[in-house]
């Protein structure tokens, strides 16, 4: 088989690519390795709010059970939600049902470890191995042996409690909140609302399909607009499941994840709770991120795109702060996974604490010129190993000297190559990236004429 799990669980179209059988196989190859063999074992399962969600929660459900292990169902809720009550609730481990991000046709089952943590890649592979050689099928279970399902009926008043215990009360605060028809769509405005902010939600009446359409932390114009329309201090915009954040300022700015990990940090610097004065980042990163921590004497640590590479140079550093760009961030001391409410949260006790406009805060760092050109193409790893690729890629990055710098990687999650060029003349930045795409589209365009 090999290669089934990502960077991020397993994805694909659901009911084409991500089937109820294959789901069906997961559910029993994870319960068997994520159980070791212990009796009445228990995983946490929730969702998003696509359609395909209850489907693949069925068969997810069954296979689980059908190895003698019982599902907590949670329903609804954002993944840092999920992985939140793993913890608390003493289970084996836990599933997430979610794309993140992704079109609503899209659909995705990823593992937490019974910590909450993201699986090891080595746990993964033991999956991929049961699964691969059936080896769940040895011994069938009957009567009493097989799994219950039990339903968590206050499981989003548990994960809303666990976040107003992170924040202080953002009472005189207007607030816009996107929720991308998705996992946040219920617990957002609740906890914004509790904790005495005035709330202006918006996308949040999820149909199944309406999930992250023209939406949510990928679309930050829409709640940049709504802000303005408002007069709200500031707007967030969630992803589908909700583990990521994106947030705008009163004046319709975007703020994204480096300006939420530069002001978090310098205040956690400021007083004195941020461990080795460092924070972990990844090579997505903008170059003022850089900049400005260390004029501020923070320590960066670099790592792959991807937030569970974050959260292992988190473990291995002590530090505190991690995340992405994307809005990807992790506040270790509260959840171990990315958390968007989590991270708005945080940075809106910081927007209390100094009494000043967002717009105020982010100036702590200037955003360098970013291109970003994303790059459909039948076999990533072949066009990154093309010689006449990397030729183009060293080119520009001999054009771009110290001043600058690209990036060419592989998503994790789609079938997309992403060229990224950075550097102080935004002018130029675009003809540099398109001169690296033009190569990537003539390899992949010969690859197909092999085939």
């Amino acid at each position: 088989m090999g290669n089934l799990f990502g960077t991020d669980g397993v994805r694909g179209i659901a009911n084409k690519e991500l089937t109820p059988e294959l789901a069906y196989s997961l559910g029993k190859a994870g319960a068997k390795v994520l159980s070791r063999g212990k009796n009445r074992s228990k995983i946490v399962m929730g969702k998003d709010t696509r359609i395909s969600g209850d489907m693949l929660e069925a068969a997810l459900t069954a296979g689980i059970c059908s190895m003698g292990v019982d599902v907590l169902k949670l329903g609804v809720i954002p993944t840092p939600g999920i992985a939140y009550l793993t913890r608390i609730l003493g289970a084996d481990a836990g599933v997430v049902i979610s794309a993140s991000h992704n079109p609503a046709q899209d659909n995705g089952i990823k593992f937490f470890a019974g910590t909450g943590y993201k699986l090891l890649d080595s746990i993964e592979e033991e999956i991929e191995s049961v699964l691969e050689h059936n080896t769940f099928n040895q011994e069938v279970l009957i009567g009493g042996a097989v799994g219950r399902v039990i339903e968590i009926k206050d499981a989003i008043e548990q994960y809303a409690s666990f976040l107003k215990g992170t924040a202080c009360s953002l009472k005189g605060l207007k607030i816009v909140l996107d929720c991308a028809n998705g996992a946040s769509s219920i617990v957002g405005p609740k906890v914004l609302e509790e904790l005495g902010a005035e709330v202006i939600p918006f996308f949040n009446q999820p149909d199944g399909i309406n999930i992250n359409v023209c939406c949510g932390s990928t679309h930050p114009e829409a709640v940049a607009k709504k802000v303005m329309e408002c007069g709200a201090d500031l707007g967030l915009a969630c992803d589908g499941d909700a583990d990521r954040m994106i947030v705008v300022d009163e004046k319709g700015n975007i703020i994204d994840g480096d300006f939420i990990m530069s002001i978090c940090a310098l205040f956690l610097k400021e007083l004195n709770k941020l461990p080795g004065n460092s924070i972990v980042v990844t090579v997505m990163s903008n170059m003022g991120l850089h900049k400005a921590m260390k004029n501020a004497g923070i320590t960066l640590y670099e790592t792959k795109v991807g937030d569970r590479y974050v959260m292992e140079k988190i473990l291995e550093t002590g530090a505190v702060l991690g995340g992405e760009q994307s809005g990807h961030i992790i506040f270790h001391e509260h959840n171990t996974t990315g958390d968007g409410l989590l991270s708005a949260l945080q940075l809106l006790s910081v927007v209390q604490a100094k009494g000043v406009k967002l717009s105020e805060l982010a100036s702590c760092m200037m955003r360098f010129p970013q291109v970003l050109i994303n790059t459909v193409v039948e076999n990533k790893e072949r066009v990154l190993r093309d010689p006449e690729v990397k030729k183009a890629t060293l080119e520009v990055a001999e054009i771009l000297g110290e001043e600058g710098r690209i990036l060419v990687r592989p998503s994790g999650t789609e079938p997309l190559v992403r060229v990224m060029v950075e550097g102080p003349d935004e002018g130029k930045l675009k003809e540099l990236a398109e001169k690296v795409v033009v190569q990537i589209k003539r390899v992949d365009e010969n690859y197909h004429k092999i085939i």
